[in-house]
């Protein structure tokens, strides 16, 4: 993008002054400032004392190329089905305006898997939230705004979970930021790229930095365990004919995620009837019917729907009873 045009949406400084990293100072004296003095020299001579000025010099402050990228997430951002937005600050420290082409990688060595980028985003209102919608994604190799010297720019690097990833691992994600005009061996110039047409030189930081920041998974899976308790017609526990056998079914939440949509579903077993009325969860009744509670039964079977399971929440327990025919 041609600079003239990246400077047409310049963000003043101080812009993200409550960002939990503070940006890195500029450096010096505005790129393009004019820099002038005249010396004077006074002395005496037999016919009194008199002064003179040297000729003007003047010469203007070329422009620094540097950059400072820092994660923001304080720990590692959960992350299970959806989107996961890692929010990172990018900070011109150069001393005059600048954009800097961004890009996020996943492949970080020591990761235990690979998160999959979605893309960048610009924090457009600047909430510290990823707003879908409102925050502006930068096209894959597309730049930020042009930052005055000592501003900022949140942004979000969104990544997604693929398949067959064990709870609780943590990968990490590199968002790197390269000044457009140019970066390199500090010291490199640009010949007229710089603002007002001035040099553009490389800073310390080579025009490039580099930031880290991580997202830990929250997966959350389903146990069940069933077992059976038997009353036989002769108040023993044995399966005879005329038996009533009480299924349990503990449902329980492992992992540090939860799980959505959960239905327990159990089908009546041949050579036994469904004992209408006997459904309960968690020791409360349910009715048969498919009506506003949790439950319904029948000939077939019985279902009960207990909805999303939260890690740490309490087992919940559905008990029905068949006899054996």
């Amino acid at each position: 993008m041609p600079r003239t045009l990246l400077r047409t949406a310049l963000l003043p400084a101080g812009l993200l002054a409550p960002l939990c990293a503070p940006p890195a100072g500029a450096t010096g004296v505005p790129a393009g400032t004019v820099i002038e003095n005249v010396a004077t020299a006074s002395y005496s001579n037999g016919s009194g004392t008199a002064s003179v000025q040297s000729n003007k010099v003047s010469l203007r402050v070329d422009e620094l190329l540097d950059v400072a990228v820092a994660g923001l997430a304080s720990a590692p951002v959960p992350i299970a089905a959806g989107t996961a937005a890692l929010p990172y600050a990018v900070t011109n420290s150069g001393n005059g305006p600048e954009a800097f082409a961004l890009t996020a990688e996943a492949a970080v060595a020591g990761n235990p898997f690979t998160p999959t980028v979605q893309g960048i985003v610009v924090d457009s209102n600047d909430n510290g939230t990823y707003d879908p919608g409102v925050d502006t994604p930068l096209a894959p190799g597309a730049a930020t705004p042009a930052l005055a010297a000592d501003a900022a720019a949140r942004v979000f690097v969104l990544v997604g979970l693929p398949a067959g990833v064990a709870d609780a691992a943590t990968s990490q994600v590199r968002l790197t930021a390269a000044a457009v005009t140019g970066a390199g061996t500090p010291g490199t110039a640009f010949a007229g790229r710089g603002e007002g047409g001035v040099d553009a030189v490389v800073g310390a930081t080579t025009a490039r930095s580099a930031a880290l920041a991580a997202v830990i998974t929250r997966i959350g899976a389903v146990s069940l365990t069933k077992s059976a308790a038997i009353v036989d017609p002769f108040g023993g526990t044995r399966p005879l004919p005329g038996a009533l056998v009480t299924y349990s079914l503990v449902a329980r939440i492992v992992g540090s995620g939860s799980a959505e949509g959960v239905v327990v579903s159990d089908g009546v077993p041949t050579g036994t009837t469904y004992q209408p009325g006997t459904m309960k969860l968690d020791g409360a009744a349910l009715t048969d019917a498919a009506d506003s509670d949790a439950g319904s039964a029948g000939t077939a079977g019985i279902s009960v729907a207990l909805g999303t399971l939260l890690s740490g929440s309490a087992d919940r327990t559905i008990t029905f009873t068949v006899k054996i025919n």
